[in-house]
């Protein structure tokens, strides 16, 4: 019985500890902005971490706006589910770029989707924008990362931008208030099992 007693008084106290510990950060964390958020890294869920914030936001009564890259050809489940739900999408609908092959027209492409995501970095009515797989337009130089890094920085004081893909460049990582680096540890396609729909997409 003591050792239980003992057990549950050390409990209690290391509890207690993080309970101030806690209590004290959220007490500093005074500032309200819009926040960058860059989820990176080569594993499994980046669009899908994305689409869950913009759900969230959704639930709260929030705005919220998509633009798609590179996977936008697929039907994707939480696109319909989310279209559903009012949330604006713009979708570069000319797939992965190693189907394409084709260098010129991803480019066309990826201007016209950034066009629309510009004009959307400037909509105050907008509160949470998620720029998925925007990485891989500057990976591949599809778009000016400096006129990006430019929309980024001039947005609307509250508004909330998510940006997914691996390989995120150096200056938007350093421009970004939160980052997630999602890391593969293992992935069924490795083993020969196909993406599923509702489960992959």
């Amino acid at each position: 019985m003591t050792d239980n007693h003992d057990d549950n008084a050390r409990h209690q106290a290391r509890q207690q500890k993080l309970k101030q510990a806690v209590d004290a950060r959220v007490a500093a964390a005074t500032d309200e902005k819009g926040i960058l958020l860059v989820l990176t890294g080569n594993g499994k869920g980046k669009s899908t971490s994305g689409f869950g914030t913009v759900a969230r936001a959704v639930g709260h009564g929030k705005n919220a706006a998509v633009v798609q890259f590179i996977k936008g050809n697929w039907a994707c489940g939480e696109r319909k589910l989310l279209e559903n739900a009012g949330v604006r999408f713009e979708v570069m609908a000319t797939g992965f770029t190693w189907d394409t092959q084709n260098r010129a027209s991803d480019t066309l492409a990826a201007e016209k989707a950034w066009a629309v995501a510009e004009q959307w970095l400037q909509d105050p009515t907008i509160d949470v924008l998620l720029l998925d797989e925007l990485t891989y337009m500057l990976s591949f130089h599809y778009l000016d990362l400096q006129r990006v890094l430019l929309a980024l920085k001039n947005r609307p004081p509250l508004q909330h931008v998510i940006v997914t893909g691996r390989n995120c460049h150096r200056q938007l990582l350093e421009l970004a208030d939160t980052i997630s680096e999602i890391q593969n540890v293992r992935h069924a396609f490795d083993h020969g099992i196909k993406a599923q729909a509702g489960f992959d997409y």
